[in-house]
């Protein structure tokens, strides 16, 4: 384990460092001593990243919808209400950010609070309009979550990018190491391993300072 005031790196540059991550900062949402961001809610969402290097037909490689269908894999990611990645999942650039949501959170694991048992579920999960579908806030009521999901073809102004940015945050960090910027593994399990130690270190550079 690295020392506190050490700037974690890992050999031959298999993670670059995240050149945005505040480094030192305080985290009071995380873990044993984050009840009440826990509490307060989840945020999710997906980014499309491309992976042009070797041979075409990955199996979770697809067309961009948003890029002249060039192959590319997606990254969908589910925070707490600080930003700090629970889970995280790989899929092919042309899936739908809501078929991700339900695995996100079947992928979460127990949060341990301040009293009382593990928490798996939080209050309320807060989503953009790439999730507005009825049948999925019906499955989130069912599970005991409030889902604060956006209204598609309702004017932006809402207020729930106040609470949503932490996410794109999260993409941001982790898309600041090099080797998740574009994705040359052609094995899914070797990039899969890369974004779940990348969560790691966004996570252990967040709670650093409450060591």
């Amino acid at each position: 384990m690295a020392s506190a005031g050490a700037r974690v790196r890992f050999r031959d540059d298999v993670l670059a460092p995240a050149a945005g991550l505040e480094r030192g900062a305080s985290a009071p949402g995380v873990a044993d001593r984050s009840a009440p961001g826990w509490e307060a809610g989840l945020v999710t969402g997906g980014d499309r990243w491309l992976a042009p290097a070797g041979p075409s037909g990955r199996p979770k490689t697809g067309p961009s919808p948003v890029d002249r269908a060039r192959p590319g894999s997606k990254h969908h990611v589910i925070t707490d209400a600080h930003g700090i990645p629970l889970a995280i999942t790989l899929t092919s650039g042309n899936r739908h950010d809501v078929t991700q949501l339900m695995p996100l959170l079947d992928a979460i694991p127990q949060v341990k609070g301040r009293t009382g048992r593990p928490r798996h579920r939080p209050q309320q999960l807060f989503a953009d309009r790439g999730y507005d579908y009825d049948k999925y806030r019906r499955m989130l009521w069912k599970r005991g979550i409030k889902p604060v999901i956006a209204r598609r073809g309702v004017p932006h102004g809402s207020g729930l990018g106040a609470v949503r940015w932490v996410v794109e945050r999260t993409n941001a960090w982790t898309h600041g190491f090099r080797r998740l910027r574009i994705r040359w593994e052609i094995r899914d399990d070797i990039h899969e391993a890369l974004l779940k130690l990348a969560c790691c270190v966004i996570t252990y550079r967040r709670v650093r300072a409450l060591c």
